[in-house]
């Protein structure tokens, strides 16, 4: 007998209720997200019903400033793979048809797969920058590939074998790039370095599509609607460099097996004419299917020809930075165009360190410069720090003097218009403070009025001083590109920037200047040029690991200045004995277009010139400036003309 209530069934009944309701709830939820909020199923649909055809633009085209094309495109053929559409085939007759193993396909395949980025329903790179030979080959065969399909894309090819830190190169995109920006998809290439890569935005245009129709097969049967959903691909724009290829060509030539680097600037618009970075390599090793293994080559090189010694090396500037010393004693008024030091052939007050070469004594400002007195700029940096007669404090005095040397274009980018320029290094007083625990002034610190201690500065920035100077006072940001198709100049590289100096004293500077390459005494002798007036100032840089670096500034003409350049060797020695003997070369080749017969012995010696550890030159120049010092090893810098 069932004893059980009445209620009791009814409540069953409604918790079956409940749980139908439940399910179907569940159910429908789970249809509307499906068909309504999910796209797996329409993208399953339309893969089969259309192919997308990404149409990809024509990249700018690069030129330099006298016209000639530098860079520009070829075809190439990228095989692209849809994994839903994959059916059974012959792997076999595939690689041998593209020219890989079947080990090269199976882990190409599972690497597809194993991508974040991996849907079976987009399109994927299997294999890029197939030739034209190549391409024509798999054509024949590609119905027997189902679910393999062929993208045509530009490659860049180069007209030149020189510049190729500052054209840069492309490069397949990463996972950080497709995050950063949806204009990419996986496979596809972008600037990885140099102009390439600062002007991206610039020289990729935008992508087009092409829609094409498919049976139940999936075979293209035409385009949908007879292509009225296409869109076209823009080309991206050209770009003319301020680049002088001639002159870098003979710039790369004149410092092969001469680590380091020359810059040349026109200072009246801060065009960069070249930027020579030694050494130096093709860029055409890092186009096609060897890119990967050639890039890893030249990364591995101790020479190190992928660093752009131009804007990511880091020197000492060494006497090629008294001018800022000068300029700055003067606008200061911590000495006069008059006022001369004692020189014995060192500093004085520190005992003779750090040490000078032979000239006369006291000396003032402008021979100072021409001569390379080290003992002048010391005296300089004595009385700007230590007297309290115009500062407070050492650090007042010091802060002061250091922003005076940012104006002037050191220790911040300068700006130019390529990746990874480095900033160099300008201490300032805090540095001092913690490194000799507040207790400091000049005598701690001597070595920074010579260009050398923990001053560091790139080549641009070395060189955008000359510019500075031949400019009297300001300076505009340094760039390597002068014009974009339909495009107007950022402001930055229209703007002059100045130094807070008067002008006035930029005259007794390039006066000091003038006389090193005129005078009896002058380090830059060899820079004289007839009918042009060249001013000049060398630089011998200290050196812990070797040699001392050879350097020199220079610009010309004395009035309506053209171009300003620096010359920086390492392990050059002195700086009259590579670097200024380059300049003139490089000088001449600018003004003359080509070197005068009196001087293709200097071209020839310059060309077959070593400063490389180990070499002939090196090791018989060593030993003169050996026995030129008497043998006895400086911790200061020692200038030699």
């Amino acid at each position: 007998m069932n004893n059980k209530p009445k209620y009791y069934y009814s409540n069953r009944r409604h918790v079956i209720a409940g749980a139908v309701l439940a399910l179907l709830f569940i159910f429908v939820v789970r249809l509307f997200y499906l068909q309504i909020m999910s796209d797996d199923y329409k993208k399953w649909a339309d893969s089969n019903a259309f192919l997308r055809r990404t149409l990809y633009p024509s990249r700018g085209v690069i030129y330099d400033r006298n016209g000639k094309l530098l860079v520009y495109n070829q075809p190439s053929y990228d095989i692209m793979v849809i994994m839903r559409e994959i059916v059974q085939f012959d792997t076999i007759d595939f690689c041998n048809t593209v020219g890989i193993t079947k080990d090269f396909f199976d882990s190409r395949m599972a690497g597809i797969k194993s991508n974040s980025s991996y849907s079976p329903y987009i399109s994927q790179m299997f294999m890029s920058q197939l030739s034209a030979v190549e391409y024509g080959v798999l054509q024949e065969k590609f119905y027997k590939f189902p679910g393999f399909y062929i993208r045509n894309r530009p490659l860049r090819e180069y007209g030149c074998s020189n510049a190729a830190n500052v054209l840069g190169n492309l490069g397949e995109v990463n996972r950080k790039d497709l995050e950063a920006d949806d204009y990419y998809a996986p496979g596809d290439r972008s600037g990885r370095s140099g102009v390439e890569r600062s002007y991206e935005n610039i020289l990729r245009g935008e992508k087009g599509v092409e829609i094409l129709l498919r049976d139940a097969h999936g075979r293209v049967k035409g385009k949908y609607e007879n292509g009225e959903h296409d869109i076209a691909p823009v080309s991206g724009k050209n770009i003319t460099l301020s680049i002088d290829m001639e002159l870098q060509a003979y710039g790369e030539m004149i410092m092969q097996n001469k680590p380091g680097a020359i810059v040349m600037i026109e200072p009246a618009t801060g065009e960069v004419l070249c930027l020579v970075s030694s050494p130096s390599y093709d860029p055409g090793l890092l186009i096609g299917r060897q890119r990967g293994s050639n890039y890893l080559m030249l990364e591995r090189d101790v020479q190190r020809p992928l660093l752009d010694r131009t804007i990511m090396g880091s020197y000492s500037p060494g006497s090629t930075f008294k001018p800022t010393q000068g300029l700055i004693f003067l606008q200061e008024g911590v000495v006069t165009k008059e006022k001369v030091y004692t020189c014995e052939l060192g500093y004085p007050y520190l005992g003779g360190h750090p040490k000078c070469h032979p000239h006369y004594s006291p000396i003032s400002l402008v021979p100072s410069l021409a001569t390379s007195c080290n003992a002048y700029y010391c005296w300089g940096l004595h009385d700007m720090l230590d007297s309290r007669s115009r500062y407070g404090s050492v650090q007042e005095a010091f802060e002061v003097w250091k922003n005076y040397i940012v104006a002037q274009g050191f220790g911040y980018p300068l700006g130019v218009d390529l990746p990874g320029e480095q900033r160099g290094y300008i201490p300032n007083s805090s540095a001092y403070d913690k490194s000799h625990n507040g207790r400091w002034n000049s005598s701690s610190i001597i070595s920074i009025a010579i260009g050398q201690g923990e001053i560091n500065a790139t080549p641009l920035q070395i060189c955008n001083l000359a510019a500075t100077i031949a400019n009297r006072g300001f300076y505009i940001v340094p760039h390597v590109v002068s014009k974009i198709q339909d495009t107007e100049q950022e402001e930055i590289y229209r703007t002059r920037k100045y130094t807070g100096i008067n002008e006035e004293y930029y005259g007794y500077i390039v006066e000091g200047m003038r006389m090193a390459v005129t005078s009896a005494g002058g380090t830059c002798g060899r820079m004289y040029l007839p009918n042009i007036d060249v001013c000049g100032k060398t630089g011998t840089v200290q050196n812990p690991h070797g040699r001392d670096h050879s350097a020199c500034i220079a610009f010309a003409p004395m009035n309506n200045p053209k171009v300003a350049i620096v010359v920086y060797a390492e392990n050059g020695g002195w700086g009259a004995t590579v670097s200024v003997p380059v300049a003139r070369l490089m000088l001449e080749k600018y003004f003359y277009g080509e070197i005068p017969a009196g001087d293709r012995w200097l071209e020839y010696q310059m060309q077959n010139w070593s400063t490389s550890p180990g070499s002939i030159n090196y090791i018989k120049k060593a030993k003169e400036e050996e026995n030129a010092s008497d043998g006895e090893h400086e911790d200061e810098h020692v200038e030699v003309g």
